[in-house]
């Protein structure tokens, strides 16, 4: 593979590398317990936000597929956060560990949360609408068939971890 051929997929890519490393710095600073309740909270979140009653009420004071696109994943964020803050003070502190203690773990949350923070962008958040996924990461996760498998995997990592 020669260097443009990296750079591009690199660029096509940088939705999901940007991701991943911002799951990875939460998990080494913070531990696997945190990633966990975050997982647990996007799930939760998820849930919420899809029967959301007053999105056609807020959506009518917004202009431009832009606008409504930002404060939908802006109404999803408050979801997210308050459900992760749930699981925080409802689930136990199991894991008190050193930042690079069970590395290989918290590399494996930080891709479960990336891959359901992704599978979301594509099917249930409006993210696409704000940035463009280069092509590998639309193979990946832009067909309706694999959401439910997507979806399964955090759940699946969460299991083995």
């Amino acid at each position: 593979m020669d260097t443009a051929s990296l750079v591009g997929f690199l660029q096509e890519s940088l939705f999901l590398i940007v991701v991943f490393t911002s799951f990875l710095v939460i998990t080494l600073a913070f531990g696997r317990q945190t990633i966990t309740n975050i997982i647990l909270g996007l799930y939760l979140a998820f849930l919420i936000s899809l029967k959301f009653p007053y999105y056609n009420a807020l959506l009518s004071k917004t202009n431009g597929v832009k606008g409504e696109a930002i404060l939908l994943l802006g109404i999803f964020l408050i979801f997210a956060a308050v459900t992760t803050f749930l699981f925080i003070h409802v689930l136990p502190r199991e894991y008190d560990e050193k930042a690079f203690e069970g590395f290989w773990k918290k590399i494996l949350l930080a891709g479960a949360a990336t891959v359901l923070v992704t599978a979301f962008s594509y099917h249930a958040l409006p993210v696409t609408e704000l940035i463009t996924p280069g092509s590998p990461v639309t193979f990946l996760f832009g067909s309706e068939h694999s959401f439910f498998w997507w979806l399964l995997a955090p759940i699946l990592v969460l299991f083995i971890v």
